[in-house]
């Protein structure tokens, strides 16, 4: 397919027949069925079309993934190649994934119900640009020598763990999995991926795509299936040397205890979120505030981790700002996927379109109101849409304001000074982000600093690019995507400590 043009389908059928996507795991260069030859349908949370059967993998199938990982790790192929090799294959890998835009960017919007627009502006060229940054940090990153005497040279270097399990989300299918592969392949790790049930599409597709680009067979393994079985067998491994886990907080800690009772294998977490978003009567452009706060819980059909799902406004302007942002919700409504002027999208499937339509009965029922919008939308489409959100009269401690709901409701919660702002931001069990907006600089440190989050933007929402690092404090879990700091992660430092005399 072409890479310049906006991919169009007539319904998901048509995208599906037009695709023909493959379903079957990646192992060792092939694609192969799961070993119990079981599969699950593929449902688009679009209009309910089964897109395609997708292979149950089970803790037979990870075992074969791993050793074939183990295998060729321990063969150097990759984990020793030189900088320059592992460099120009990555590099290869970014562009082949330019080359078929198109085609990821629909499998990407049938598979998981989001815009078009945004799988082919962001999450596509955002993965490619994930992987192209780590291909071009590993001639960038050196080893290090200690300053001992000079009768020794004690030599500090990184040496790859060896096996990764990656277990990504369904929220950004591509953009998760690029951020665990870029750095783990770069330092020269084997990896295993596990995408999300609900979205296993391009994960699929892109393993053939990086062994075209001269990736060896079994570096890549991919081993679809549910969480309670394949996801659950990489965390049970003993050959699996870490797990990188983007997910709930749920999840996360099942990760944790499968390490503790396997062979205690690194964990790194990137969990839920609660992101508080303050806003403060002194901001001059309240309007510039209001679009922010929209787009920053709305995008994605709020299906993001880090989403501004707590509006902490000033009671002054508590009112006049919820209004301006529901005149910002009231532009961004569900529409068909295939448009490319469409802003909003479906659910990820019927599961999590009944527990967000839950979550907003729950805040009904606590006394929260409703301010805009709280219903289902486009039923007759048969597919998973709810439109944009927002309560006020939220309490802090409403179920609304402290379960992350991973969809498109925003709790507004009123506070008459900073210091009540800053306590209520940090009265959650999460930390992954934070928000400000202020034009008082000093208010603007002290705040930021005060806030309990691994990322905090001021007089701005969800900036950053691959150069920063991203990931949570609290039970928002630990590790870093993103940058230069995630390669550390997936190595392990080693003392070589030579005398000389």
């Amino acid at each position: 397919m072409s890479a310049t043009a906006i991919p169009t389908a007539s319904s998901v059928a048509d995208a599906a027949e037009r695709l023909q996507p493959e379903g079957r795991a990646f192992i060792d260069g092939q694609y192969v069925n799961a070993l119990s030859g079981d599969t699950f349908d593929c449902v688009s949370p679009i209009d309910g079309t089964v897109i395609t059967q997708i292979a149950a993998c089970d803790t037979a199938d990870v075992d074969r993934a791993v050793a074939g990982a183990r295998a060729v790790f321990n063969s150097g192929v990759w984990s020793n190649a030189a900088p320059a090799r592992r460099k120009s294959v990555l590099k290869k890998f970014a562009e082949l994934m330019l080359e078929n835009a198109d085609e990821l960017a629909l499998l990407e919007t049938i598979d998981m119900g989001k815009p078009i627009s945004d799988s082919r502006k962001i999450d596509v060229p955002g993965a490619a640009k994930c992987i192209n940054f780590y291909a071009e940090a590993i001639d960038k990153v050196s080893d290090e020598i200690a300053p001992t005497d000079p009768s020794a040279v004690a030599m500090v270097v990184r040496e790859p763990l060896g096996v990764i399990g990656a277990v990504v989300p369904w929220n950004f299918p591509l953009m998760m999995a690029s951020w665990k592969l870029g750095p783990a392949l770069a330092t020269g790790n084997s990896v295993v991926l596990k995408p999300a049930e609900q979205s296993s599409l391009t994960a699929i597709r892109i393993a053939q795509l990086a062994v075209d680009a001269g990736l060896p067979a079994g570096v890549r393994q991919v081993v679809p299936g549910m969480g309670e079985t394949a996801g659950q067998a990489i965390g049970l491994h003993m050959d699996v040397d870490m797990v990188a886990f983007t997910g709930s907080t749920e999840v996360g800690k099942y990760f944790m205890k499968y390490s503790g009772e396997s062979n205690l294998k690194r964990v790194s977490l990137e969990c839920g979120g609660k992101t508080p978003h303050i806003i403060l009567p002194d901001y001059p452009d309240l309007d510039k505030a209001a679009e922010a706060v929209a787009w920053g819980i709305f995008f994605n059909q709020g299906e993001v981790c880090n989403a501004g799902s707590r509006l902490l406004v000033h009671e002054d302007i508590r009112d006049d700002f919820i209004a301006r942002v529901a005149k910002v919700a009231a532009g961004i409504q569900p529409g068909n996927p295939f448009d490319a002027k469409t802003k909003m999208g479906a659910m990820v499937d019927t599961t999590q379109m009944e527990r967000v339509l839950g979550y907003i009965e729950a805040g009904k029922s606590e006394g929260a109101s409703v301010a805009f919008g709280g219903n289902r939308v486009m039923a007759e489409t048969g597919g998973c849409f709810i439109e944009p959100t927002i309560f006020s009269d939220v309490k802090n401690d409403m179920k609304i304001a402290q379960e992350e709901i991973f969809g498109p409701v925003l709790s507004a919660i009123s506070f008459s000074d900073v210091e009540e702002a800053v306590e209520i931001a940090n009265d959650t069990i999460y930390g992954l982000a934070g928000a400000l907006w202020t034009r008082d600089v000093s208010t603007a440190h002290k705040v930021a600093r005060q806030i309990k989050a691994g990322v905090v933007w001021v007089n701005c929402f969800d900036a950053g690019d691959i150069t920063t690092p991203f990931g949570g404090f609290k039970q928002s879990g630990f590790g870093r995507d993103k940058s230069l700091h995630a390669m550390e992660k997936y190595t392990d430092l080693k003392l070589i400590w030579l005398q000389l005399d």
